[in-house]
């Protein structure tokens, strides 16, 4: 049984006519017939009585086009459903952001759903690299934005680098070292200094460019997951916050000698073995839109 051969039946059923029915169908009258009797076969019982002129349902077919009807509208509404999904128009995206990406990215990608894709699901999750790995490989999350650099290479992981960033060392415009041309950074330390968890990459840049004391271990004071509440610490003390110059275009950056010269990688983290869900290329084209220098 075929859905071509429950069309064939509703068709008939509407018309009672096997010239007509096959002429809408773009059969022939034999090729009509043999697919309404294979039908019959196949289910056991005639489906249709001849009347005259014309074919009316038996009682059994009365039963079978009402089914055969519902199961083609399903078919029908099974393709329409395909289709919104492969254009991302609804369908579920589980999604984890790291706090560097969650600062920038979030709020837009909330926006994006809510006015461009309505019928969509978005549920976003924040936290460490650690855990949001972990979630992905346990299936409760689909894809996730990252500083890859903060990311251990593994087989099972794909890896989509997408946009690099610029870092600066960051503070209020009335701080004591926002308008110095040249800010040494032994000078930084009678400050405080927030920052996210960093990278060993980053760790390796800082020490470096600046010595032993760099490492985020002795440099930073105030970490913290959310960049978001570093930012506004920032924004609201003395603290001076490291973190992606793009993500608080209202704190000044300061000079700092030598110059500090470290990128964020972002990139979008997969499984290696699964599909991508269709709204993930949403995601990816906010991202190239959103973060950039």
């Amino acid at each position: 049984m075929t859905l071509v051969q429950l069309k064939h039946l509703i068709e008939l059923a509407t018309s009672g006519s096997f010239s007509q029915s096959a002429s809408k169908l773009h059969l022939t009258q034999p090729a009509l017939s043999r697919s309404i009797k294979a039908l019959e076969d196949e289910l056991g019982s005639p489906l249709f009585d001849r009347v005259g002129r014309k074919n009316e349902l038996t009682p059994f077919g009365t039963h079978i086009v009402q089914r055969a009807r519902i199961l083609v509208d399903e078919a029908n509404e099974l393709r329409q459903t395909s289709r919104r999904l492969q254009q991302g128009e609804i369908g579920p995206l589980r999604v984890g952001l790291g706090s560097g990406p969650g600062a920038m990215l979030m709020t837009p990608l909330l926006m994006l759903m809510a006015t461009e894709h309505p019928q969509a699901h978005i549920d976003i999750s924040r936290g460490s690299t650690t855990l949001l790995v972990q979630a992905l490989r346990d299936r409760l999350l689909d894809a996730l934005v990252l500083d890859i650099r903060s990311l251990q290479p593994s087989a099972d992981l794909k890896v989509e680098a997408l946009q690099e960033m610029a870092g600066a060392f960051m503070c209020r415009p009335g701080h004591p070292l926002a308008k110095k041309r040249s800010v040494p950074f032994a000078l930084l330390r009678d400050y405080p200094i927030a920052s996210t968890p960093l990278s060993d990459e980053v760790a390796r840049i800082l020490m470096e460019r600046f010595g032993p004391s760099a490492h985020p271990d002795q440099l930073v004071n105030l970490r913290c997951e959310e960049i978001s509440s570093l930012l506004d610490v920032a924004r609201t003390s003395d603290a001076v916050v490291l973190a992606i110059r793009a993500s608080a275009p209202d704190l000044v950056e300061l000079p700092i000698t030598p110059t500090l010269n470290a990128n964020a990688r972002f990139g979008l983290v997969t499984i290696a073995s699964r599909s991508e869900p269709p709204l993930l290329g949403k995601v990816r084209a906010l991202m190239r839109n959103i973060m950039k220098d």
